[in-house]
């Protein structure tokens, strides 16, 4: 151990090169001290900081070169006392062995107050299995910060960075969450994929007082609440959201702020902006452009409440004041949202007033799900379309935009000067936010972005893809390629045939497995299955994969031992598939060709965000696609199902050639069907949309959407279908 001076009255910066060393030097640490954590990586090392500084003299943690201090495996840091100071680290290649990787108290008796946590980094830091939750930061205390931060790539369940808010403890948090960049977080497919929370339900009537602004959400895409404020009086200002999908959440609490952030959605579906539930919340001065979602994704909605609601419910809005807001290019508006027979609690005593208006591609974006008389709107405008739904109010006008500077658009027209988003908002920049010194690895290769290498026919194609490298592409000659035994993919690879070839390969039991990082596109190849085991799946997915997968069929041939005998693809239990494409391919004798049914606990999680077949043929097999969504939350953007220009013939099992379960998008649309079992759609949960139009089924029952929630009739669009009865 180094000290940089010995009388104990002067501040030390003590260097430290392993875990007892810095066990000693806790010890001592007195007010200014700071320990140094020795350049490289630290793996297995469950951190815990305390001490007492103050605040002129804080203890510091640090990295001897920041970014330079790498924590792995089973790592985390738990910090208890007062005027503390963590930066510079890294946590990485890991995964915390509890709950918490950074937690702001030792124990449930020594929590952390007036400490700051800055240039810190967490990217990829998650458990293999997508079920098993923890929280990346977890607030506790009181007058703690985080800032200049970077956060990255969590893919299992729990909340980003969470503020913890528990009877007997304090509640007045007063924590500060300002310049973090907040990257990429892909769907969770479950509940619980937040990247910020402010308290939950149970002490959601007091005040946090909490602030974040001028952070970077960054693709943020981990459930619809990207932030998910349940606790009062909290500020959420001038931060960026970028292309992420989902919303700003007042899901529980009163008296909260949402001004000056900026939504940029590009028209990436289900990108969103702000959620308002509750009393007294003002949302004013935010600009949304591009967003594409609906319903509880808008660009802004305001929800029905619940009479007499209990405290997880959603208690009615009352008082809130929407002001000065620019909605441009987006999808919808949504008022009075989610009214239903719980839900009949309509807004009131609120105002929505001075908001410019210009919808996406000329459309009216305003949606009334039920009674908005208790919603005052005055001095609104809005681009002129056909058939308003608003009219007292909204002003119907020639609107022109100009982008200013500042990289936002403002009509040109000086009278709309007052009206809209405010012209000196400052979009925080990519240079503001997170660590300097860090920008993450390269994005994950695409497929097709390596190399191409040819093989001959009757080269190992095992070896091959052994060899290959992320991104890359093998591109098979005519032959034929034996396949022994499953080739185990650990990168985005193509699988291709070579232009003007159509190679074989010829399955003894599975084609491939696919492992963490992994992802598979088949192109124009022969698939000989016909002697394979009945057991398992062409494609399996090992447990335990992160981050998300994709598989892909295209102008692929598939024969398997016959119908009811060798899935297509299995999805494992705790993965999860970001796309399944199947285009041009043909399936025959086989089980179910997707099989998406592994997730079988009622908590809203499933196994793929979209499945999409297009121009396919599918003949004696069991089902074309089984898939599977348990439960009834509403948090989810998925499943997305889409089936269009293919064909099936002698098909199904069980009652259904192809069964959807708990899609919150479905669309069946130009198929034929011939003497196969029908198509059953099951509504489980939200406000699914279904459409099933101009099919032909020949010998097929009539599709059948079934409700198993809703009371009404069954919702969803069955039209122009041709049903021929079975003789």
């Amino acid at each position: 151990m180094l000290a940089s001076a010995a009388h104990p009255a002067l501040a030390r910066d003590l260097l430290v090169a392993d875990q007892a060393q810095y066990k000693a030097a806790v010890k001592k640490a007195q007010p200014g001290d700071t320990i140094i954590l020795a350049d490289g990586e630290w793996r297995d090392f469950q951190i815990v900081f305390t001490g007492h500084g103050s605040a002129a003299k804080p203890i510091t943690l640090t990295a001897q070169t920041k970014g330079k201090v790498t924590l792995t495996g089973q790592s985390n840091l738990r910090i208890g006392g007062q005027h503390l100071l963590i930066s510079g680290l890294v946590f990485k290649n890991g995964a915390s062995p509890t709950a918490e990787v950074i937690s702001f108290r030792r124990d449930s008796k020594t929590l952390a107050t007036d400490t700051r946590v800055t240039e810190v980094v967490i990217d990829g830091f998650s458990k293999a299995d997508r079920r098993a939750e923890d929280i990346w930061v977890a607030l506790y205390g009181t007058g703690n910060r985080v800032d200049h931060s970077h956060f990255e790539g969590k893919t299992n369940s729990g909340v980003t960075l969470a503020v913890i808010r528990r009877a007997g403890a304090p509640l007045d948090n007063r924590h500060r969450i300002d310049h973090n960049y907040f990257g990429p977080r892909p769907p969770l497919g479950s509940n619980g994929g937040e990247t910020i929370r402010i308290g939950t339900s149970e002490e959601s009537l007091s005040a946090s007082n909490s602030i974040i602004e001028r952070n970077i959400f960054d693709r943020t895409s981990g459930e619809v609440e990207i932030v998910s404020i349940k606790s009062g009086g909290n500020i959420i200002r001038e931060n960026l959201v970028l292309e992420a999908q989902g919303a700003f959440v007042l899901r529980h609490g009163n008296g909260n702020l949402v001004e000056r952030n900026i939504f940029l959605g590009k028209g990436v579906p289900d990108t969103g902006g702000v959620r308002v539930i509750n009393r007294d919340q003002i949302v004013r001065g935010n600009y949304f452009e591009g967003l594409a979602g609906t319903s509880f994704k808008s660009a802004l909605s305001v929800m029905n409440g619940v009479p007499n609601s209990v405290i997880n419910r959603y208690h009615q809005v009352a008082n809130a004041r929407i002001e000065g807001n620019s909605l441009i290019d987006s999808a919808r508006i949504t008022l009075a949202a989610g009214a239903d027979a719980e839900r009949s609690a309509s807004p009131t005593d609120s105002r929505f007033e001075r908001n410019l208006i210009v919808g996406a591609k000329g459309q009216d974006p305003f949606r009334a799900e039920g009674e908005i008389g208790g919603i005052a709107l005055a001095g609104n405008v809005e681009a002129k379309v056909a058939k308003p739904l608003l009219a007292a109010g909204v002003e119907q006008r020639d609107v022109t935009l100009k982008r200013a500077a500042n990289g936002l658009l403002y009509p040109t027209d000086p009278a709309l000067a007052a009206v809209g988003a405010p012209r000196d908002l400052k979009p925080v920049t990519r240079a503001e936010v997170g660590a300097s010194w860090y920008r993450g690895d390269a994005p994950e290769a695409a497929f097709g972005s390596g190399s191409k290498r040819p093989l001959i026919a009757g080269a190992s194609l095992a070896q091959a893809v052994a060899d290959a490298k992320a991104g890359d592409t093998l591109t098979l000659a005519t032959g034929t390629y034996d396949v022994a035994a499953p080739l185990t993919v650990r990168h985005r690879l193509i699988i291709a045939g070579a232009k003007d070839a159509k190679p074989v390969l010829r399955v003894a039991s599975s084609l491939a497995r696919i492992e963490g990082g992994g992802g598979l596109r088949l192109e124009n190849l022969a698939i000989d299955a016909s002697g394979a085991s009945s057991e398992g799946a062409l494609i399996a997915v090992a447990p335990g994969v992160a981050p998300n997968y994709s598989v892909a069929f295209d102008r692929v041939s598939v024969r398997g031992p016959g119908k009811g005998r060798l899935d297509g693809i299995a999805m494992a239990p705790g993965t999860f598939a970001d796309d399944v494409t199947i285009q041009n391919s043909d399936f025959a004798e086989m089980g179910v060709v997707v099989a998406a049914t592994s997730e079988q606990e009622p908590k809203g999680w499933y196994p793929m965000e979209r499945l999409t077949i297009t121009g396919s043929r599918f003949a004696r097999v069991a089902m074309v696609a089984d898939l599977l969504r348990k439960g009834t939350d509403e948090s989810t953007f998925g499943p997305w199902f889409a089936m269009t220009g293919s064909s099936v013939a002698g098909s199904g099992a069980g009652g259904a050639s192809l069964r959807i379960s708990g899609a919150q998008h479905a669309d069946i649309v130009q198929n034929n069907f011939a003497k196969s079992e029908g198509i059953v759609v099951i509504h489980s949960v939200g406000a699914p949309e279904t459409r099933i139009a101009s099919n032909a089924f020949a010998a097929t029952p009539a599709p059948r959407i079934e409700e198993l929630a809703w009371n009404g009739p069954p919702r969803g669009l069955i039209s122009g279908n041709i049903v021929e009865a079975r003789p």
